[in-house]
C-alpha cells in the first residue's frame, strides 16, 4: 500500500509504532481523517494489528539517513516518538545522531510540521544535574525546535495508561508489597498525565498553525508525591493501606535493581524512570490548550486514569505494552531456514507426539502459554532460568502477556518475543533473555494422514563463539524433563479443553 491508497487528508509519518504510545497514536491519527506510514526496522511486527491494512508501512531505522528520507517523501507532519534509551552507554550520541538525521530530512522533504514527545524537566535545575535520560530527551527536543521546520515538543512526566512502564512500575510495587522500604524519591512531586490525554495533545498537535513553534508542558490535574500516587493506586485497587518506609541510601541505581526484582520492568528501563524522579517535575503552564482544547473531563485526574487502565487491565484490553518495543539489545535475527546459517551450527531439539483432542483445543492450549497460563513445564527450571536473566539484567519471566487468550506477531511474552504466528498451526517465539546465542521454541498443531492431531515442538539454538555451544551442552541433559514434559503437559491440556467444552455443549439430565 502506498500513500496514495490511503485517501485525501494530510499524511502523517509515524516513527515508534511497534511501541507503547506509537501503536496507539496511528489509530488515534487514523479516526482523526489523516493518513499514516509508519516507519519500523521490521514491518511484520505490525502486521496483525488490528489497523495494519489502513496504513503504509515502509522498512527504515531513525539512525539511517537514506530509509528516512525516503521515508519523509510527501510527508505533512512527521512523529518522532523514538528514543536510543539502554541501548548502551553512548546512548546520549546515537539520540543526538537520530535526532539530526530526521530533522535534516524533514527540512529537506518540506515537511509543515514536527511532533516530539519528549520529558518533562524540572525547574531551575541545571542540564547537567539532569539523568542521562531527561538530559538526551531535552536535546533531542532542542534538536528538532532548531530543523527549520515548525515543531511541536510536548514534554510529559509520568505516564499513567494500562501496559506503560510507569503504569506497571507503580502498580507492581503497590500490589506486591503491602509493607514498602522505599528510595528518598518517593517524596518527590509529579504531575502524572493519563495515556489518553497524551494521545489527545500528539493527535491535535498535527493541526497547529505554522507560526507555532515550541515547547507544552502537558499534565494532569493532580501534583502528588510517588508516595501518594501508591496510597491512591491501593485505594483505587481496593488494596488495604500500604506502610511505605522511605530510606534515603537506596540511591537511584540501587532503587532501579529493588525496582527490577518487584517488578516485570528490568532495571534497564526502571534505572531511567527512577532517576528521572530526584527532582520535582510539574507543569509550569497549559498552553497546549490554546491549540488542542480541552473536552468536558480533560485533562483526566489521576484517579480516574487510574482506573480506566485498571479496567483494561482486568477485562484484558491492553492493546500495547511498554515491552511492544523490543527490548534495547535483544537479538532480532529471524529464525535462520538454512542450518549452516553465518557458517555455524544450529542446535534442535525435537519433540512430536498424537494428541487425542481436537486440532482447534491444541491451538487454543499453545496460543493460550505463557503469562498466568505458565509454560506447562517444570515450573522450578522455569522460574530458576527467569530469575538468572533478572539477575543478569535481562527481562526475566514476568512481563507476561498483552492479552490472555490471544498473541499477535511482535507480542512480548515473558522472555520470548512473538517472531511468527500462523493461526491454528503454528507459534514461533524468538528468546530475549540473556543467552551465548539466538533461540527460538516453535509449536505447532497439525493433522496427520490419518486424521489424527499431532503436536510438534521444535527448540532451536545458534551458538555465538565456544560458551554458545558450551551452553547448550550444559542444559541438553535438562531437555527431556523441560522440553519433553511441555510436550506431554500441553497435549494432556488439550485433552482437558476438549473434555471442558464437551461438558459445556452436554445438556444437564
Amino acid at each position: 500500500m502506498t500513500a496514495d491508497d490511503l485517501g485525501a487528508g494530510p499524511l502523517c509519518l509515524v516513527t515508534g509504532a511497534t511501541g507503547y504510545i506509537g501503536g496507539r497514536l496511528v489509530p488515534d491519527l487514523l479516526a482523526a481523517g489523516l493518513r499514516v506510514r509508519c516507519l519500523v526496522r521490521s514491518p511484520g511486527r505490525l502486521r496483525d494489528h488490528p489497523w495494519a491494512g489502513r496504513v503504509e508501512v515502509v522498512r527504515g531505522d531513525v539512525t539511517d539517513a537514506e530509509s528516512v528520507a525516503a521515508a519523509m517523501r510527501g510527508v505533512d507532519v512527521a512523529y518522532y516518538l523514538v528514543h536510543a534509551l539502554g541501548t548502551g552507554e553512548d546512548f546520549e550520541e546515537t539520540d543526538r545522531r537520530a535526532a539530526r538525521i530526521f530533522a535534516g530530512a524533514a527540512h529537506g522533504a518540506g515537511v509543515r510540521r514536527l511532533v516530539y514527545l519528549g520529558g518533562l524537566t524540572p525547574s531551575g535545575v541545571p542540564e547537567e544535574r539532569l539523568s542521562p535520560h531527561l538530559r538526551s530527551r531535552a536535546e533531542v527536543g532542542r534538536i528538532l525546535l532548531g530543523s527549520g521546520v515548525p515543531t511541536a515538543v510536548l514534554r510529559a512526566a509520568v505516564v499513567i495508561g494500562s501496559g506503560s512502564a510507569s503504569f506497571e512500575m507503580l502498580r507492581y510495587l503497590t500490589e506486591r508489597l503491602p509493607v514498602m522500604v522505599t528510595p528518598s524519591w518517593v517524596h518527590t512531586r509529579i504531575q502524572p498525565v493519563a495515556v489518553r490525554d497524551v494521545l489527545r495533545a500528539l493527535t491535535g498537535a498535527a493541526r497547529m498553525p505554522a507560526e507555532v513553534s515550541r515547547a507544552f508542558d502537558i499534565g494532569g490535574p493532580d501534583v502528588l508525591t510517588y508516595r501518594e500516587m501508591m496510597e491512591r493506586y491501593a485505594a483505587v485497587a481496593g488494596l488495604p493501606h500500604r506502610l511505605i518506609l522511605p530510606v534515603p541510601m537506596l540511591s537511584p541505581g540501587l532503587s532501579s535493581h529493588w525496582v527490577g526484582l518487584v517488578t516485570p520492568v528490568p532495571a534497564s528501563i526502571a534505572r531511567p524512570l527512577t532517576e528521572s524522579l530526584r527532582h520535582e517535575v510539574v507543569c509550569r503552564e497549559h498552553d497546549i490548550a490554546r491549540y488542542v482544547p480541552d473536552p468536558p473531563g480533560h485533562p483526566i485526574g489521576f484517579d480516574e486514569a487510574l482506573r480506566l487502565a485498571l479496567r483494561r487491565v482486568r477485562e484484558a484490553r491492553v492493546t500495547t505494552r511498554w515491552s511492544s518495543a523490543s527490548l534495547p539489545g535483544a537479538p532480532s535475527d529471524p529464525l535462520p531456514t538454512d542450518p549452516d546459517w553465518a557458517g555455524g551450527s544450529l542446535y534442535c531439539d525435537h519433540r512430536e507426539l498424537g494428541v487425542d483432542a481436537p486440532r482447534a483445543s491444541l491451538w487454543r492450549v499453545i496460543e493460550g502459554i505463557g503469562g498466568d497460563n505458565g509454560w506447562y513445564s517444570f515450573p522450578l527450571a522455569w522460574a530458576v532460568r527467569g530469575w538468572l536473566d533478572r539477575l543478569s539484567g535481562g527481562v526475566g519471566l514476568r512481563r507476561g502477556r498483552r492479552d490472555a487468550a490471544r498473541l499477535r506477531v511482535g507480542d512480548s511474552l515473558d522472555f520470548w518475543r512473538v517472531e511468527e504466528i500462523e493461526p491454528g498451526r503454528l507459534l514461533r517465539l524468538r528468546a530475549e533473555m540473556r543467552l551465548p546465542g539466538l533461540a527460538w521454541l516453535e509449536m505447532y498443531a497439525e493433522t496427520d494422514g490419518s486424521g489424527r492431531t499431532r503436536f510438534r515442538q521444535r527448540a532451536l539454538f545458534h551458538p555465538r563463539g565456544l560458551l554458545g555451544h558450551a551452553y547448550w551442552w550444559s542444559v541438553s541433559p535438562f531437555h527431556a524433563v523441560v522440553f519433553g514434559g511441555m510436550a506431554r503437559n500441553i497435549a494432556r491440556a488439550a485433552l482437558a479443553d476438549a473434555a471442558a467444552r464437551t461438558d459445556e455443549r452436554t445438556p444437564a439430565g
